[in-house]
Formats: structure tokens, sequence, C-alpha cells
């Protein structure tokens, strides 16, 4: 506020001695607005920093421990009347000075006493501040942050015997917390705050594990609704259109977040009302293809670039062609399928064989262009080149074993055993291991501590994900937040069964990684609390497990397990047979075969 116009309060004696302009009335052309149906943004945690160093010339570096999204308060000293105070903020340090984000306030005094600045008007993304004239001491209690973010619960909880574990798992948890402030997901506070598509398909299922989403994605679905062309095209970001890089993994979220909230929470209110937007953007989609297959479209004036992945690690070529359009096509196959189910719960008989006729096509057509019979290789060769064919099912089944082994090989003998993926390749590598039991291999990426991994960024004093492995210019993004939905359908064990949406039935099938010795899980669901609780001794995984009323559990094991018990009585476990456990409190064990 300008110096000398700060009221001492907001009485009618107060406001009347203002003098006020005239009001102004603007035209606004006719459009249709959707109400936001969605929690409010609340103040969710309250701190101190933990550091304040003194920079010298009355200016200082305030450290609040950790990342955090909303505002900061700040109580001054006595400040002549129309002293300036300039605080800047940033997620993180350079060379130990503040990395320009573009984030600054300014404080003008009053020059009346006990003075406090809160800006309800903004809020930053940030861990560190630097404020400038500030005379004399700063000290914490001078000092208050404020995380806020849209008022959710938190639904689920994750521990382990592997401290490492629990680091990631946290730092993913909370990284969501400061990026989910307006009714909506961004991939960053600080920078962009943009409501990307791609960031929303690679976090929506650990997001919607660890969260009460649900009417969050009700709200975030419809800005998307709300934002597509005549023509069926898609921005890449909603609620706000912005000409930002991205493609169909972006455009196609109405799909598949839909899908996601439908399979999670149970609410099949968001595919029946966007089924006819989501059919408008696969025309789009057609119009673009060229030989059965997508080929890149146009730049717009509110969506720009066309991507694969992103994000990816140095020395990987998210740019190169081939991949580009393997992934992206792998991706319009996932939409088909998903759009087959859609069709099927909406009664729509001829639509589903329409989807189901389409993904096929397109499947074989991406297999023939891709596939090299040589290397048992497609595309480019990389991390996500091999397994989106593999988790897509375009990949043949008699292929999938020598596709498998290529990428084992890839990952050991060439990325000496780390991930080499990035925003859209987490999320597909997270669930192709999941389903494929894969959690030794995952784990053991998981474990690296160099360049890149999450441990090289918890080495490096994050306290939220990053935007990119190097660390460079965001600390609190969304990138990589998909290796979250791990630790619970791996490790923990549980997985929502979209036969049976809303967790109507769960599949209990812990995996067991070779340096986890034991793990304690839970997930609230629309049904109640799941809770897998196992530890391994001397050979044999003892599981207690919690079924909430109503619920069904399906138990898969490992193949070879044998007989395991339940409650103590004796069963012989048959992947084909029905292992099917009620509602309830169970103890279960079996041995751990090698």
């Amino acid at each position: 506020m300008e110096a000398g116009k700060l009221l001492d309060d907001l009485t009618s004696l107060s406001l009347n001695a203002v003098t006020w302009s005239a009001a102004q009335v603007i035209e606004v052309p006719e459009h249709a607005v959707s109400p936001s149906m969605t929690e409010p943004n609340r103040i969710q945690e309250k701190m101190r920093p933990m550091q304040i160093i003194s920079l010298g010339d009355d200016n200082w570096l305030v450290d609040m421990g950790k990342s955090l999204t909303g505002w900061v308060e700040i109580n001054f000293p006595e400040l002549k009347e129309g002293h300036e105070v300039i605080m800047e903020f940033s997620c993180h340090l350079v060379d130990g000075n503040i990395f320009n984000q573009g984030q600054t306030s300014r404080y003008i005094a009053s020059g009346k006493e006990k003075e406090m600045f809160r800006n309800k008007f903004n809020y930053q993304g940030f861990r560190f501040m630097k404020i400038s004239n500030f005379p004399g001491k700063l000290s914490k209690d001078d000092i208050q942050a404020f995380l806020i973010h849209t008022d959710f619960r938190e639904t689920s909880s994750f521990q382990s015997s592997d401290p490492d574990m629990n680091a990631i798992h946290d730092m993913i948890q909370y990284t969501f917390r400061c990026l989910s402030l307006g009714g909506y997901i961004v991939d960053c506070p600080q920078i962009e705050r943009l409501g990307y598509g791609g960031d929303g398909n690679a976090c929506s299922v650990t997001a919607q594990t660890m969260f009460d989403l649900s009417p969050l994605y009700a709200n975030w679905m419809q800005a998307w609704a709300d934002c597509i062309r005549e023509d069926g095209g898609m921005p890449h970001t909603a609620p706000n259109p912005y000409p930002a890089g991205g493609g169909p993994y972006w455009c196609g979220f109405i799909i598949t977040g839909s899908w996601d909230t439908y399979v999670n929470y149970g609410d099949s209110r968001l595919i029946e009302k966007y089924y006819p937007v989501m059919q408008h953007w696969l025309e789009y989609v057609h119009m673009y293809t060229v030989d059965g297959l997508l080929d890149r479209w146009p730049d717009t004036n509110y969506r720009n670039w066309f991507l694969g992945d992103w994000a990816t690690p140095e020395g990987v070529d998210q740019t190169a062609k081939p991949s580009v359009d393997l992934v992206n096509n792998c991706f319009v196959s996932v939409c088909y399928d998903t759009m087959e189910k859609i069709a099927a719960f909406l009664g729509k008989k001829d639509d589903a064989a329409t989807y189901a006729r389409q993904k096929e096509q397109l499947r074989k057509l991406i297999h023939e262009r891709f596939f090299d019979s040589a290397s048992n290789s497609y595309a480019t060769g990389s991390q996500i080149d091999l397994i989106y064919p593999m988790l897509a099912q375009v990949t043949p089944e008699t292929l999938v074993p020598a596709v498998s082994q290529t990428l084992y090989t890839e990952t050991e003998q060439n990325k000496n055993g780390h991930l080499s993926t990035g925003l859209v390749g987490i999320p597909i590598l997270t669930e192709w291991a999941i389903l494929n039991r894969s959690a030794d291999w995952v784990y053991g990426m998981l474990k690296k501590k160099e360049y890149p991994g999450y441990l090289y960024m918890i080495e490096n004093g994050a306290t939220a994900t990053w935007e990119h492995w190097n660390g460079a210019r965001s600390h609190i993004h969304n990138c990589y937040n998909g290796i979250g939905a791990w630790f619970y359908q791996a490790v923990g064990g549980i997985r929502p069964d979209e036969n049976f949406p809303g967790y109507q039935r769960v599949i209990i099938a812990p995996q067991v990684p070779a340096g986890i010795s034991w793990a304690k899980t839970s997930k609230e669901t629309p049904l109640g609390k799941v809770a897998v609780d196992w530890e391994v001794k001397e050979g044999m995984l003892y599981m207690d497990i919690a079924i909430p009323p109503g619920c069904t559990a399906l138990l898969e094991l490992p193949e070879n397990v044998g007989d395991y018990t339940v409650d103590g009585k004796l069963y012989q476990y048959a992947k084909t047979a029905s292992n099917e456990i009620k509602s309830g409190k169970h103890k279960i064990a079996y041995r751990i075969m090698n």
C-alpha cells in the first residue's frame, strides 16, 4: 500500500473519511462461467525460520528449513514513514545467493508502531528469503511462514525398515502439499504456476492414493472441458491455457484424469459428463494421424512445442523424433483402451467396439513401425521407449521377455543402474514395474545416491522434488512424483481393482525388495481404511491386513509361493484360483521363495 494510505482500522468512521473514486462499469463479453467445486484454500502448517544470517548493510538471508507454498508474515521494528523493505523469495540458493525466480514483495512503512506484513493477495513458493533494508536485528520470532493448500485430507501412510525409502516417500508426499493451492495441481508454485496436463497424468495415481482429491479433480476436469476448442484441440495447461510445451500426454489428461478419479474414488460423474469432450479431442487426434499413426500437430496461440518425454537426465535425447512418435502413439493407444472401458460402462456398445478396433490397429502399427528385431528394442532404446510398448500391450507376449531383458541390460550396462527417464517415463516405469513385480529393479535404482536420482536430490538438500534431475530452475516441482505409487502398490501391496472402482475390491500383492525387512502401509478408501503390515523373519513373510466393511480383497502372491495360511488355515496358492478374503482383520503367512 502507498505510504501514508494505511488506515487505522476498517470501521465505518475510518472508511467514510477516505475519498473514494467513482466505480467503473466494465462490459464483459457473454461467456459461460464454471464454479469452483472444491474445498477452499486453508493454512495447513505454521513454521518459524530454521536459520537467519546477517548479510550486512541491513540485509538478511532467512532459511525456513524446508520448501513451502504460501504466505510469510514479518513484524517490523519502528520504521520511518516511506521506508521501503524488499523481500525476495526463492526455493533454492546458487553459490550462496538467492536464485532469482521473480518473486519479490515490497513493503513501504507508514511510520506507525508495530507494523506487520502479510501479503494475502499473492503467495510464494520458497524456502529462502532475502530481506533487504531491514534495520535493527531480525530474529526468528519476527517471521512466521504459512503452508497453504486446498483443504483436502491426507489419506495414506507408508513406513519401512529402509530410511532412504521413507525419505523419498515423505519428500514426494510433502511436495504435493506445495503444488495444490487453488483447486488444481500446478507444475511449480513459484515460476509458472500452470496446471499442466502432463504433470497431472504423471502424478494422478500417486496423488489420488496419498490424498482425498475427488473434489479437486472434479474442479480440474471442468477446467479442461472449458478449454477445448471448436476443432477439438486441447491446450497443455488448464485452467489457464498458455503457449507452453506438451503433447498428447498433456491434452489427453481429460480422459485419463477422469478415469483415474473413477477408479480411485468410485466417482463416475466425470467419465459420464466429459465423455463427449474426450471424443471430440480424439477426433482432433485423428485429424493429424498419417497412415494410422499420430504425427506432429501444429503449434497454436494456446499451445506450443510437441513433446514425448520431458525433463530426462543428461545424455537422453527426449527430442529424438522416433522416441517422441513412439511415446505419443503409445499414449493414444492407452486412450483408446480407456475409452473402450468408459464406453462399456456407459452402455455405448458400438463406441466400445470402435475404440477396441482402433486400439488393436494402432498397437499393430506401432510395433511394425518402431520395433527392431535385431536388438529386441523400440525406437531409441531408452527406458521409456522399451517400457511403454510393453505397458501399452503393443509388444506381442512372445517378445516381452526379450524386450524386458533389453531394458534390464540397458539400465545396468549403459545407465549404471540408474533411472534414465523423465516426467512421462517415471509413472510409466512405475506402473510397468508394479504389474511385473520388478521391485528389486526399482529398489536398486532408488538406492542410487549419485546423479540422477531421488537420493541425489536429498543428499543435496532437497525437501521437495526438483524440476530437473540436476536441480536446474525449480526445487518445488511435479515432474518426478509418479514413483510415489510404487511405495503403496508394490512394497505396500495395496492396489485398486478397476473392475470394482472405489476400492470395492482391493488387490493385496506385496513385493519384497531384498533390502527391506518390514513395511507398514495404509490407505483410506471410500469404504474405510485398508492396511497392510508385513515383516520378513527367517525366510517367512508375516502379514497383518485390515479390510473395511463392504470391501473384499484379492490376494496375489508370487507364482512359486506354494502354501500359505490365512488366520492359521492352510491354503494352496494358485494364480488362476479365487484367493479372495472378506472384510475384517487377517493374518497371512508364507515362505519367500528365491
